[in-house]
């Protein structure tokens, strides 16, 4: 296959797929994965066959993508609050179980009312934000705001839920376990607090791929979401959530140049390469754009459009046309940049599959 393109492991993809789907049944909680990483169907269907109850995703545009493939539980995680997408959602609704989100009055009012006009009740999770400062309600107001939904038109709050990653007292943190059970403790803690209050609240969703093992062990946690764990990548090994064993998704590239002793070009950059995780920043402290495998000296230090300039410690066995495995640092972003994967299995034997939900922004 010519280059840059990303191969993908069998074996190792359905390692990880029973490995997630082990952690949720092992403690009792459903498995709801987002299909952000890879945005193919035909993995979203292989995650589902292993016992996920259905997939999470963040565009109404890649809900539609996924239910066109036969896919009919389906959570989109983000709030809408613009008429075009409610209205997109409420027509997807009509055909598979579809729960929406929001984080603020004017959101849910705004669902409400397109609801009411079509005459259909959505289901609705809010999104509460426990420390990442992103989407979410702040928590010590999520609980009146519950309230004020759940007396909504056509609305039936059936959940809470948020994504924090890895993030302990405020703080990203390689403490993964203190911070999966931190997120999960506080999420059923405030399910706690709206039942009291009359609110049926019987979903409690957390969890990202670092957190998603412990935070499953908190008794009231119901569903975790996590996404990064189907492919992982150089950012997942360096927080400790797999080894690079487990990595199976690389991009394949050649070397186009070698013009120095210290210097390699590669005919991937940033068209190729996500770089939305930026090397040296805390607390991963991560090399480069990427982990190139077998050449620990060896750092993909720069891109551009089309070039990635490799910078060599030493000695390296590298030659112009040979082709290097490079695990991304943010295998998510990296797959949205291409339009197919191609899968291998252990007898050399490929399928390739087209990204079919990757670019959709609305």
């Amino acid at each position: 296959m010519d280059t840059p393109t990303i191969i993908i492991d069998r074996s190792k993809l359905m390692n990880n797929i029973k490995k997630m789907a082990d952690v949720s049944s092992s403690n009792k909680v459903s498995l709801r994965p987002h299909i952000k990483t890879h945005k193919i169907p035909y993995i979203a269907k292989e995650q589902l066959k292993a016992g996920a109850v259905g997939i999470t995703v963040a565009k109404v545009s890649e809900a539609e993508v996924m239910a066109d493939y036969g896919i009919t539980d389906i959570f989109i995680a983000y709030p809408l609050v613009t008429e075009k997408k409610i209205k997109k959602a409420i027509e997807l609704s009509k055909r598979i179980r579809l729960i929406v989100a929001t984080d603020c009055l004017q959101g849910a009012n705004l669902l409400s009312k397109f609801a009411s006009q079509s005459k259909i009740k959505l289901e609705v999770r809010l999104e509460v934000d426990t420390g990442l400062r992103r989407t979410g309600v702040l928590y010590n107001e999520a609980l009146e705001l519950a309230k004020k939904i759940m007396v909504l038109p056509n609305l039936h709050l059936t959940g809470i839920y948020t994504f924090r990653g890895p993030v302990l007292n405020g703080k990203t943190t390689l403490q993964l376990k203190e911070a999966g059970i931190e997120e999960g403790k506080v999420m059923v803690t405030l399910a706690e607090q709206m039942n009291r209050e009359g609110i049926d609240i019987r979903d409690v969703s957390v969890g990202s791929t670092p957190t998603s093992e412990f935070a499953a062990e908190v008794a009231g946690v119901t569903e975790i979401r996590p996404g990064t764990y189907i492919f992982y990548d150089a950012m997942q090994e360096k927080y400790g959530s797999c080894a690079e064993e487990e990595c199976a998704a690389t991009v394949h590239v050649t070397v186009v140049s070698r013009p120095s002793h210290d210097l390699a070009i590669i005919d991937g950059g940033s068209k190729t390469f996500a770089t939305d995780v930026q090397p040296n920043q805390p607390p991963l402290l991560l090399k480069g754009f990427g982990k190139i495998v077998g050449h620990p000296n060896v750092t993909l230090e720069r891109v551009t459009e089309e070039h990635g300039m490799l910078h060599i410690e030493g000695d390296a066995n590298i030659r112009v046309g040979d082709v290097l495995q490079i695990i991304p640092n943010h295998i998510c972003s990296t797959v949205n940049l291409h339009n197919e994967v191609s899968i291998i299995d252990q007898y050399g034997d490929c399928e390739r599959y087209a990204v079919l939900a990757r670019g959709k922004l609305q």
